[in-house]
């Protein structure tokens, strides 16, 4: 009998779809739950007739997979993880590659690595975006961990992952230990910003212009045949056109409270980690967590004070600037993601192609974009280049998107809408642009209370200053200076 190509354990949707979208690329491949009775409804539904074969146990899972085995783990993040690799490796062979396609944090993917890689063995931990339908028709995967592995599960990988229109796989090999996690860490960072500035676009056209969801509908169909093409303005473009049983739209009957699974929150703590100043990521993730409290905003609602929302301008002009602002907040979202990618792939002694990985984001996953391929072009054009905003393409948006941009957050400040993403974006974009920040003034103050010394601009870098504030602090300083 002919032994299965891989196998994975873990028939929840995002399994039980990979397996099928596998299955349909010609590989057979073996299925294992620790629910015995999710192994029988599979193979004897959906997967009838089909080269999928159900195991009730690892030992029998672990047979019934060619060598080198593959084993794919669609698995709860975590210790499900861990316990599920010290229950496999003692099954294994040396050179037999464990993959983990949860939604890992990368530093357990690198410490896993290490560890499997001790027992003879190679680990992959993969990035899977697209959700139910990117994994049954084409996700985004984004692998890294043991580079001798990758050749083996890289023709499974490439043939199962979405395509871009010339045919280019959206997936390649990230690096090593916990990198393809982390790109996949920031790719939900990035995602949740996207999805809090198109909540901030939305709300500034409910509130401020009054329009209804069939309008909004229509104007973000529009936007989906521009530049902002992509997956996400198309399933808002959608939501805003579903009615409900009554001919209402659903969308306003949803309670305004977010859920969030940490991945956002994990980009921001990485940002904090290496001192990159990840701002809309760290406020969507922070709106939804305001969005949480519920209860406490409806009573708060009751005593609070603000402007009621009025506007009495061109309402067509103010469409086009909060599309313009859209835009050019998002541009920074993707510029800061980067930035986060560059230092951390230095800390970490990880060699990302920046390039590759907007490619690998523009197909199957939730994040994809027209707007992607000219990422793909500033890198090709530029691979040392530092800030996407210093690309040429990307100044010549911000250049003609900023008075727009500017117009909208001024606006929403006047009228009491919050829009925390794309006024943090601005003031990101500001704050870069500008060659004397006051941060010569706060650290005049570090040195006031701390003796926590600076450097001046008439002297050479990394040489350091203390000055006696009070006459009484004498000339003792702080021998750590960090910027």
């Amino acid at each position: 009998m002919k032994k299965s190509d891989i196998g994975l354990i873990g028939l929840a949707v995002m399994g039980e779809n990979l397996v099928m979208n596998m299955e349909s690329k010609g590989f057979t491949v073996s299925v294992y739950n620790r629910t015995a009775e999710k192994v029988t409804r599979f193979v004897e539904g959906r997967a009838k007739g089909k080269n999928i074969v159900g195991t009730y146990s690892l030992e029998e899972l672990v047979a019934s997979i060619e060598k080198p085995r593959k084993i794919m783990m669609m698995i709860k993040a975590g210790s499900s993880v861990d316990e599920m690799i010290d229950k496999l490796l003692p099954l294994l062979d040396d050179g037999d590659i464990l993959i983990d396609g949860g939604n890992s944090h990368f530093p357990d993917t690198a410490r896993r690595t290490a560890y499997v890689e001790s027992k003879g063995k190679l680990y992959i931990g993969t990035g899977v975006s697209g959700g139910e339908e990117g994994a049954l028709k084409g996700p985004s995967l984004m692998p890294g961990g043991s580079p001798a592995a990758w050749e083996s599960v890289k023709p499974i990988f490439q043939s199962i992952c979405a395509h871009v229109e010339d045919g280019s796989p959206c997936c390649d090999w990230v690096g090593e230990n916990g990198a393809g996690h982390f790109v996949k860490m920031v790719h939900n960072g990035i995602e949740y910003g996207d999805m809090q500035l198109i909540c901030e676009a939305y709300q500034l056209m409910r509130d401020l212009l009054g329009l209804t969801a069939d309008e909004m509908h229509d104007i973000f169909a529009k936007w989906n045949t521009e530049e902002l093409d992509s997956y996400l303005i198309e399933i808002t473009t959608e939501i805003l056109a579903y009615k409900d049983t009554d001919g209402e739209p659903i969308v306003e009957k949803i309670l305004d409270t977010a859920g969030q699974k940490g991945t956002g929150k994990w980009t921001g703590i990485a940002a904090l980690d290496e001192g990159v100043p990840l701002t809309l990521i760290g406020e969507a993730v922070f709106s939804r967590c305001l969005s949480a409290i519920k209860e406490e905003r409806v009573a708060a609602s009751k005593v609070l004070t603000g402007p009621k929302p009025s506007f009495d301008g061109d309402k067509a002009q103010f469409i086009e600037d909060i599309k313009n602002a859209l835009f050019a907040a998002k541009i920074v979202s993707y510029a800061q993601g980067y930035t986060l990618m560059r230092d951390a792939a230095k800390t970490y002694g990880w060699n990302l192609n920046y390039g590759g990985i907007a490619l690998m984001w523009r197909g199957g996953c939730i994040i994809r974009s027209v707007f992607l391929g000219k990422i793909k072009e500033a890198f090709d054009n530029n691979p040392a280049l530092t800030n996407l905003l210093l690309d040429p393409y990307f100044k010549d948006v911000m250049d003609k998107a900023q008075d727009g941009w500017r117009r909208v957050c001024a606006a929403a400040m006047m009228n009491g809408i919050p829009i925390p993403a794309m006024t943090t974006a601005l003031g990101y974009y500001d704050g870069y642009r500008c060659a004397r920040l006051p941060a010569n003034l706060l650290q005049a103050q570090r040195d006031y209370f701390g003796a926590h010394t600076y450097e001046r601009v008439d002297a050479e870098r990394g040489k350091f200053f203390h000055t006696n504030w009070t006459g009484e602090g004498g000339d003792t300083a702080a021998s750590q200076y960090t910027v």
